[in-house]
Formats: C-alpha cells, structure tokens, sequence
C-alpha cells in the first residue's frame, strides 16, 4: 500500500513490447484451405507480412512466433501475447508495426522491420485501423473469442495506469478485450477486482475514486456503481480489497485510511447496507486503522479485517450488534503501528473450510497461519521479502503467495531485470512445495484457472523503474505483463510474455 501511494502520484504511462525475435516450441499450425481474413486485410498481411523470414509457416518462431497466414493464426498471438485486441485501435500492437506515420505514438521504430519489401502505405494503415475498430471480424463477420459469452472463462486483471480492465480469455490465455473503467471524474488508480462466483458480474474498487463500479462478465460493460463518497471525509476513501459473500448478494469493500471504513453493498440493487458498514462520516471508524485485506466466515457476519502497520487482524462481528477484537498474530500486545519488528499484516486468505486463515507479513516476510475459531497463532512459515496476494487451489491444497521483491530465491540477481518470486505451500501441512523462479518483475497478484489447470501471475514490472519498453503508445511508458504457469507441474505452461499496459496490478477469475 506505501508503494502504491508513490506511485500514484507519478505521470500514468502505459507501453506495450514488441521482442521480435526468439526460440520457442512450435505451435500447433495447420495450414488453412482459406485464409479467414476480409478480402482487403488479407491484401495487406498476407502479402505483405508473410514472405520469407517474416510471419510464415517457415519463418515465425524466429519472427516474434507470430504467424499471420490466417485469421485465425493471428488471434494465436506471438511471443508478447495478443497482438490485436477487438475494437481496441489503441491497445493492438500490430498498428505500431503497421503505422506509416513515424511522428506517432503508435508507431515502432524500426526501420529494418520490413525489409526490401514495401510498407503499408497510410491508405492500407487506416484499413487495418477500422477493421480493428470494428472488432476485426474474419471474411464472415465473427469477431474473435464473441461465442460462448455466458460460459467463456476468462481471467480479469486491472491495469491501474490507465483505468482499463484486460480481458484475457482462459483457453488461448491472450487479452481479448479491454474495458475502460473509473470514467466518473476523479474515479482512477484501481485497486482491486473479484468476480461473482456465478461468473456473471464483476466489481472493481478504486484506491483514487468515489465509485465501487458493477461489471458484466458476459458482455464486458459496466452495468452499475456504487457511489461511496458520502461515507468518508473528503469523498475518496482509498478504496482497497474487495470481499463477496458466498451467494453473491453483497460485497464489502475496506478503505485505506488512518480512520478507515468497511462499507457493505447490496450487489443487486448496489445500495449501502448500513447495518454492516463502519465508516468515519456514520458510525465511526471503530479502531480501524489503515484496513486492508479482508476474510469471512461462511455465514458473512464475521470478518477477519487486516491491519497493515503493526500485529493486528481485527475480528469484527455484525451478529446482535456490532463487536471488535483485536487479535494479534505474533503473540504480542496488539498493536496498530509499524515498528522494525512488526510483521506488518497485508493480505489475508481463508481456507476453503473456514477453520483457519492466513496472512502475508510484509515486513517480516511470512506467512502467518491464524486458527480461526479460537483465535490463536497457529505457525508462521518463512517466504521470499514483501509478500503480497494469494491464491488457494484447493485440489492439491496449493496457497500461492506473491512475493514482491524476492531476490534472495531467485538465481539471478534483480540487475538482470527479474524480481521477485511465488511460493507454493501445502496450507495443510505448511511445507514449501515450490518457490517459482519465472519471468517476473515485481509479481504483485496471482490467480488460479482450475477449470484449464493454470495458474496466473501478474508483474507489476516496478522495480528501479521497470524492464524498459521496446515501443511507446498512447500513454508512454513501461508494460507491466503476466506469467502463465501449469497448476499441475508448476512449471511455465509457455515461454511467453503476455503484455499489458502501464502497471497491472489485481486479477480475479471467472469460474
């Protein structure tokens, strides 16, 4: 959360990179009979992207992996993820390749990249520019990764640097869509996202804003708000962890403040539930000082409510009224204040039966297991410097901890451009099952796909200023990226480097 406050008050860029050369393990490729495209895109990236060591069947693992013989090839994506995302012109990397125009943002300097062979004049540019603007359909109107809406999983993730919500559909593991998100002014720097377990709605909390907004997950629109500035002084809570209930009916989000709040939302009609809520401006903040992350028990009455500075979990029940306890998680008198030996709560995760809990230390780097019935430290297991989120994937009793700025585990030391690990640990036994060691820059978030066996990973790419970015689009900057790793080998599921924009921060999954 202190990284976060700094890099709020930065200029928000965004990047997307382009490596365009790389070994990697073939593709499934067949060779089409027909080349999908509309009849004036095929005459530009067929003829003039595919020739000899460029993106044809011969040629594309040294050219990016990316191969552009047929539409559906192309929605393949190469070895930095999507490459076109529909009806995004300004988030498809393949108009930076194909743009003319050397005085734009959108445009990647390389002046070798087509070779002797002639570029996209601006003519063919602003083509491919309104194709993509209408979804980039193939030669029969389909526009990609639209069928099976209600039941399509896919994987959510905030990029807070430019108030978008990537998309990213869970069997080809791209971006394949982008929503635009905190349009409301002053509503940016998104915080959090959770996904409903129906897989119908999505919601996101802003840590600069006066909205908790309402998605649909079939549609990828926002669909509602809440508007939250009546509860805290100055309208802007720093809106952290969302929580929902296990019937989806509400939502509890906490707010990041030395007063702080947990305000809980009716998800259908997104109105505040004022029995359970505590905030400055109504019912008083209640010893909640600086709140974070958030647990339930499985009646959602109780919560176990993280203090970040100190020792604290702060038990707090709604049932005959509302009652606060602190408890402390190192055995120590509770305290609310940050110290050298203070473990610094930040994230807390319940295990599927609702009998114990644990939390990421931050400044002590554990994780700490919590009883949660009678209240009492359980153990504290050792992981990599500044745990973050976590995941459970309860069919191998997996808890995924993301571990920020990790170079002790690592092999190569972080000048090399990587930071950071994820620790997998058995949440029965307590035993370190793996620490994974991948391509990761300050992985802040994870997330399990049980339903295609992966786990995601998401970098912030933060540390000393990021891994620099190969080419600059609308908003400048370095990319931040995700990592896809096998849940059953815990081994990378590809070699690839899945590109979003500037500062990713949060993931949910659908399903």
């Amino acid at each position: 959360m202190k990284r976060l406050i700094i890099y709020c008050t930065i200029s928000i860029f965004i990047a997307l990179i382009w490596v365009s050369s790389c070994t990697h393990p073939s593709k499934i490729i067949t060779t089409p009979s027909n080349n999908g495209y509309p009849e004036s895109i095929a005459s530009i990236l067929v003829s003039k992207c595919t020739y000899s060591g460029c993106h044809n069947q011969a040629s594309y693992q040294n050219a990016g992996l990316l191969l552009l013989d047929s539409w559906a090839h192309l929605f393949q994506g190469g070895i930095s993820g999507a490459v076109v995302v529909a009806y995004n012109t300004t988030y498809s990397p393949l108009l930076a390749y194909c743009n003319p125009d050397s005085t734009s943002l959108i445009y990647v300097k390389d002046a070798g990249h087509f070779g002797s062979h002639p570029a996209p004049t601006t003519a063919e540019y602003n083509t491919l520019y309104n194709w993509i603007a209408k979804g980039a359909p193939d030669n029969s109107g389909n526009i990609p990764f639209a069928a099976n809406a209600a039941t399509r999983q896919k994987m959510y993730i905030t990029v807070s640097g430019c108030n978008l919500v990537a998309v990213v559909d869970g069997q080809s593991k791209l971006v394949m869509r982008y929503i635009p998100v905190g349009t409301y002014p002053g509503n940016n720097s998104m915080h959090d996202i959770v996904v409903s377990s129906d897989g119908n709605y999505g919601y996101i909390a802003f840590y600069l804003g006066q909205l908790l907004q309402k998605f649909d997950t079939r549609t990828d629109t926002i669909v509602g708000y809440t508007d939250l500035s009546g509860t805290v002084p100055g309208g802007q809570g720093q809106w952290g962890i969302l929580q929902l209930s296990p019937s989806d009916t509400a939502i509890m989000v906490s707010g990041y403040q030395s007063a702080g709040s947990l305000v809980t939302i009716n998800t259908s009609t997104m109105k505040i539930n004022n029995k359970m809520t505590i905030d400055p401006n109504n019912n008083g903040s209640s010893g909640l000082i600086y709140p974070h992350g958030i647990a339930n028990n499985a009646t959602f009455d109780t919560f176990f409510v993280t203090l970040q500075y100190g020792n604290v979990v702060d038990k707090i029940s709604f049932t005959g009224g509302f009652s606060p306890k602190y408890l402390s998680i190192n055995n120590n008198a509770p305290v609310a204040a940050s110290t050298a030996s203070t473990p610094d709560p930040h994230q807390i995760q319940m295990t599927p039966d609702n009998s114990r809990y644990f939390v990421s230390c931050q400044n002590s780097n554990e994780v700490r297991v919590m009883d949660a019935h009678a209240d009492t430290l359980i153990k504290a297991i050792p992981v990599g410097p500044f745990p973050q989120e976590m995941a459970i994937y309860p069919s191998k009793n997996y808890l995924f901890v993301a571990c920020l700025l990790d170079s002790v585990n690592r092999t190569l030391p972080p000048s090399y451009g990587n930071i950071g690990t994820v620790f997998v640990i058995d949440y029965n036994t307590y035993q370190v099952v793996a620490t994974l060691k991948g391509d990761f820059n300050t992985p802040h978030d994870v997330a399990v796909d049980s339903i295609d066996g992966l786990i995601y990973i998401v970098s912030e790419n933060n540390y000393t200023g990021g891994i620099p970015a190969h080419h600059v689009t609308a908003c400048g900057g370095n990319a931040g990226w995700y990592t896809v790793y096998n849940l059953n080998t815990l081994q990378p599921a590809d070699n690839i480097r899945y590109e979003l924009a500037k500062f990713p921060y949060a993931i949910s999954n659908r399903f």
